[in-house]
């Protein structure tokens, strides 16, 4: 149970939005889709965008959803056709695993078949980093460039496990009342996970897709938690990154922390300010290095903000160095499959 508890209060590390607010509707409003690849049923996003061949897929974290997206996704339509799909275990998609990089890349591999996407640019967001990598790795031809969300970190890294024990003890258990309702789990969440993000109404797609809202007005979480342990499991127990392998220009991202620790509880704002400092810091530098060193060439931006929140808190300051990484135009004719 622990397992699990911590690992649905590390989504905004591991994997991303947990949970998010709010009431404001979405800049661009994307067509919902599935694909039959040859072992699951995936959901997808579609925004639309640029007809010249060029694709962007974005690709989410741990336990979270294609929405996670929709308020980044229309500063790239000019430039590219854009999607986002929910990797197996995610959002729309089937609960099936394993969940392992290798058949996590297998289905990103299959859905640009299935949407027949020759050749594509990558946004791997947290866990996303994985199949970005192995795709780049496995597949050349196939990809474009790559951009590392927030995504350029290994969980197989030893010291990662560090990270997972020195967490601050109950920090993200929520009272029994913040379950009550949607805006009283939108209340808990803006207050712990989200203080310094000014409109929770960009993700409210994407915290109704992972809440189940009960016939008392109440919610639970649409993933179960024994879905949850089994994707955290096989991303710590997955083999190590082989970064040296890819070949295609890369982009990394870095927010400064992992958690938001604009939060109004002193004491608990000084805890996490302690555990950025001694284990994420630390972790964090380390990543980075290890990238530098086994991926020569690689753009590194740092940007201001908090894991699971630097690109709507200040989106400009992601937008703009994506826009010119991706920007460069490559030969796009045969980007796409007749």
């Amino acid at each position: 149970m622990r397992l699990c508890r911590f690992a649905l209060s590390l989504a905004p590390f591991l994997f991303a939005l947990w949970f998010t607010t709010a009431h404001a509707a979405t800049p661009a409003a994307p067509i919902e889709g599935f694909v039959e690849t040859k072992s699951v049923r995936l959901q997808y996003l579609d925004w639309g965008g640029s007809t010249s061949g060029r694709t962007l897929i974005l690709i989410h974290g741990l336990g979270d959803n294609p929405h996670v997206f929709d308020d980044l996704a229309p500063a790239f339509l000019e430039q590219f056709h854009v999607v986002a799909y929910a990797r197996r275990g995610s959002g729309g998609s089937d609960v099936k695993g394993p969940y392992d990089a290798a058949t996590l890349t297998d289905d990103l591999l299959d859905f640009m078949n299935a949407l027949r996407i020759r050749k594509a640019a990558l946004v791997g967001y947290s866990a996303g980093g994985g199949e970005v990598t192995e795709l780049a790795a496995r597949h050349p031809d196939r990809v474009e460039r790559i951009v590392y969300f927030e995504g350029g970190y290994d969980a197989t890294d030893p010291d990662f496990k560090g990270l997972l024990a020195a967490l601050p003890q109950g920090f993200f258990d929520g009272p029994p009342s913040a379950m009550s309702s949607l805006d009283a789990f939108r209340g808990f969440m803006k207050g712990t996970q989200y203080p310094t993000l000014d409109d929770m109404g960009r993700i409210e797609a994407n915290f109704r897709a992972k809440v189940i809202i009960q016939a008392d007005g109440s919610i639970k979480y649409r993933a179960s938690s024994d879905t949850v342990n089994e994707l955290y499991n096989a991303l710590l127990n997955d083999k190590r990154r082989d970064y040296k392998r890819v070949r295609c220009p890369a982009l990394a991202i870095y927010a400064e922390t992992l958690y938001d620790t604009g939060i109004a509880d002193e004491k608990k704002r000084h805890d996490l300010i302690d555990y950025e400092l001694k284990y994420w810091h630390p972790y964090q530098e380390k990543s980075i290095k290890r990238l530098k060193r086994e991926l020569p060439g690689v753009q590194v931006v740092r940007v201001r903000g908090a894991h699971g929140s630097f690109f709507m808190t200040d989106r400009a300051q992601v937008i703009e160095p994506m826009q010119q990484f991706l920007g460069a135009t490559l030969q796009t004719q045969a980007n796409r499959i007749p």
